[in-house]
C-alpha cells in the first residue's frame, strides 16, 4: 500500500522535473521498489527505487547521445519528494532513490490493511500484462510431482498477476489436465500425498519448491531428489513446519481479536485509532513486513514464482510472533488498561492488521487461512 502511494507521488514528481516528452511516456515506478540497499538511509518504512536508471534510458534522452546521469535525476527526484508530508527522508545514492515515509504513514497502516481486507495484496505492477492461467487445478489428477508443480505454479501465478493489475485469461483446468485417451488412475504420488496431508499442506509445500532452471524447459524443474514433497513433514502441527507456522500466525492474530472481544476489549473507531503508539520496534518491523505485500505478490508473478510468495509470508509470520513476544496485544491474564485504553487499541488494530495480510497472502496461493487449529 505505501509503494502504491510513493508511486503516485514520483508520478507528481516526474512530471514537475522532466520534460513533455517524458512526462507524457515514463516507466511506471510500479515494481521498481526495493529495499534500500547497503550504505543508503533504511529502517522500517525505508523504500528505494530504481526509477531514475529507467528515466535516464528514456528514447527521449537518444537525440543527446548520451544518457543523463541517474544521480542527477534521483537528486532531483528526492528534493520534490522530501516537501510532502508523509515523506520524512528522500536520498539520492548512486542513482537509487530511497524515501522513507513518516511513523505516522507507517503506523497507519494497521488500519488501512484491515480496512482493504484482500485487496491489500493488490498494486497496479502489471496493469499492462497479459497471460493466461487456469483456474483451480486438482493436483492430486497430476501423474508426477513435476507435473503436479506445473500445474500448480501457473495457477497461482495467474492469481498472483491478477493481484498486480494483469489481465488473466482464465482457463479451464482440464484444458491442463491428463488427455481422455490417457489411461485412468488409480493412485499416484501426489494423490497419495494429497490422501495423507490434506490438500492444503501440499499445495503450500509445492509453492515453496523453487525451481532450478527457466520457465518452461523440459523435464524436472527442480534438482535430482528435491522434487518430491515429503507429506509427512507437510502434514507435521508445529512451528517448525513453514505452513503451519504461517497458518498459526494467523490463527493466533484470530484468536487474540476475540480474546480482546470476551474480556470487553475493541479496537475502536478507526478515526480515534492513535496508531502514533505502534512505537515499539518490534511493532513497527511488523508493520514495515506488511508494508511489502503488494510488491512481493507483483514479484512472485513477474517471474511465475510462488516460492517469493511463501518466503514472504513465513518472514511476515515470523515478525508478528517478535512482535507478540515483546507487546502482544493481549497479555496473559486479565488485562490492567481499562476498555479504552489507547495502546491497546491499536495493538488490536495491529493483530487485525496482520491476520488480514497473511489471510491474503494465503488466498492468492489457493490454501486456507484458517482462524483455529
Amino acid at each position: 500500500m505505501i509503494t502504491g502511494d510513493l508511486d503516485t507521488a514520483l508520478v507528481e514528481a516526474i512530471r514537475a522535473a522532466s520534460t513533455a516528452a517524458i512526462a507524457a511516456d515514463f516507466p511506471s515506478p510500479a515494481g521498481t521498489w526495493r529495499p534500500a540497499p547497503p550504505g543508503t538511509s533504511g529502517g522500517p518504512g525505508s523504500y528505494a527505487t530504481t526509477i531514475a536508471f529507467l528515466l535516464a534510458q528514456h528514447p527521449a534522452h537518444q537525440p543527446q547521445h548520451h544518457a543523463p546521469d541517474p544521480q542527477i535525476l534521483a537528486s532531483k527526484l528526492a528534493a520534490s519528494l522530501r516537501e510532502r508530508p508523509e515523506i520524512s527522508e528522500a536520498t539520492a545514492t548512486s542513482g537509487y532513490l530511497t524515501v522513507t515515509v513518516t511513523a505516522d504513514t507507517l503506523a497507519a497502516l494497521a488500519v488501512r490493511i484491515t480496512q482493504a481486507g484482500p485487496a491489500c495484496a493488490c498494486s497496479s505492477a502489471l496493469r499492462r500484462a497479459t497471460l493466461a492461467a487456469p483456474r483451480r487445478v486438482d493436483l492430486a489428477a497430476a501423474r508426477t510431482w513435476d507435473e503436479a508443480y506445473q500445474w500448480l505454479a501457473s495457477e497461482v501465478t495467474g492469481r498472483l498477476a491478477a493481484a498486480a493489475g494483469a489481465q488473466v485469461l482464465w482457463e479451464d483446468p482440464a484444458q491442463r489436465s491428463v488427455g481422455t485417451d490417457s489411461p485412468p488412475r488409480t493412485s499416484s504420488p501426489v494423490a497419495d500425498s494429497v490422501s495423507f496431508a490434506g490438500a492444503d499442506a501440499i499445495r503450500y509445500a509445492l509453492c515453496r519448491v523453487r525451481p532450478t532452471g527457466p520457465p518452461g524447459r523440459t523435464g524436472p524443474r527442480w534438482a535430482p531428489g528435491e522434487g518430491a514433497v515429503d507429506a509427512r513433514s507437510a502434514a507435521e502441527q508445529h512451528l517448525g513446519n513453514p505452513a503451519y507456522a504461517v497458518w498459526y500466525a494467523h490463527a493466533h492474530a484470530a484468536s487474540a481479536l476475540r480474546q480482546a472481544a470476551d474480556l470487553g476489549l475493541d479496537k475502536g473507531d478507526a478515526a480515534d485509532a492513535q496508531l502514533r503508539l505502534l512505537a515499539h520496534p518490534g511493532e513497527r518491523a511488523l508493520l514495515d513486513a506488511m508494508s511489502w505485500l503488494p510488491e512481493r505478490v507483483a514479484g512472485a508473478a513477474r517471474r511465475g514464482r510462488p516460492d517469493v510468495l511463501t518466503g514472504y509470508l513465513e518472514d511476515l509470520a515470523a515478525a508478528y510472533f517478535h512482535c507478540q513476544e515483546g507487546c502482544p496485544a493481549v497479555p496473559p491474564g486479565l488485562p490492567d488498561e481499562p476498555p479504552g485504553d489507547p495502546v491497546t487499541r491499536a495493538r488490536l488494530w495491529l493483530a487485525a492488521a496482520a491476520r488480514t495480510a497473511l489471510g491474503a497472502g494465503l488466498g492468492l496461493l489457493g490454501v486456507a487461512a484458517p482462524d483455529r487449529l
